[in-house]
């Protein structure tokens, strides 16, 4: 199963407000294993960062003047998504911008079913506790010491590990991986049969004269009391 986990980084909290969509990075799982394939890209927002956004993930006007507009990147956006669930964390905000952006631009916006809201995930696993990313990354034990400011490809890749252990842990790509014997083409022969010839066991006369001794030699055997068939 191909699943594309992403995420945005905005001028603001509000699409309807004003707000604009300046960066996005894409993540690919197939059977929830990183392919390495991934999909990363700056946009123009034409408008003024927010200094509060900015702050959160360091892209200032100076940054982004020189980068294309979304609709220029649109269709290798849409490509790469393809018809895959889309993964997010608190998905209804970068769905909104994602889908905000189409819609401006005139383009069919991406369906809600395909959302998948890995924030209601965690707190329906984990009720009561902290759901940020980075508590989410403490909690599973994943590596974000390079998380300095907010990056869209990086939280993506960290949502992506954030989202296996989520969905039952690193241990479920176990047994994608594994191959059965026909998968391989590989048919095991059956094991021949060994025909050996009888072995007669035959007592020498000299043999059953010295058996026949010592059992005379016994005295008060137990088997003496059986009855005689």
């Amino acid at each position: 199963m191909r699943e594309i986990v992403f995420d945005t980084e905005t001028t603001g909290l509000s699409f309807s407000n004003g707000d604009r969509l300046v960066e996005i990075g894409c993540v690919e799982l197939i059977n929830r294993v990183e392919t390495g394939s991934t999909f990363h890209a700056y946009f123009h927002p034409e408008r003024p960062m927010a200094p509060e956004a900015q702050a959160i993930h360091g892209l200032s006007d100076a940054f982004l003047a020189d980068k294309p507009l979304f609709t220029h990147l649109c269709d290798d956006l849409l490509e790469f998504l393809g018809d895959s669930p889309l993964v997010a964390h608190n998905a209804s905000f970068d769905f909104g911008f994602l889908n905000g952006e189409l819609k401006r631009i005139g383009r069919p916006i991406v369906s809600l079913d395909r959302m998948v809201d890995t924030v209601a995930m965690a707190r329906s696993r984990h009720p009561g506790a902290k759901h940020s990313l980075d508590a989410l990354c403490t909690r599973f034990g994943i590596d974000r010491s390079h998380r300095v400011l907010h990056g869209a490809l990086l939280d993506a890749q960290l949502l992506a590990q954030v989202y296996v252990e989520l969905t039952g842990g690193r241990q479920i790509g176990l047994t994608l991986v594994a191959e059965s014997i026909a998968e391989r083409n590989e048919v095991a022969a059956p094991t021949p049969s060994i025909i050996r010839p009888q072995r007669i066991f035959a007592v020498s006369e000299e043999d059953a004269n010295r058996h026949r001794r010592f059992m005379e030699g016994v005295n008060n055997p137990l088997w003496g009391s059986l009855p005689q068939s």
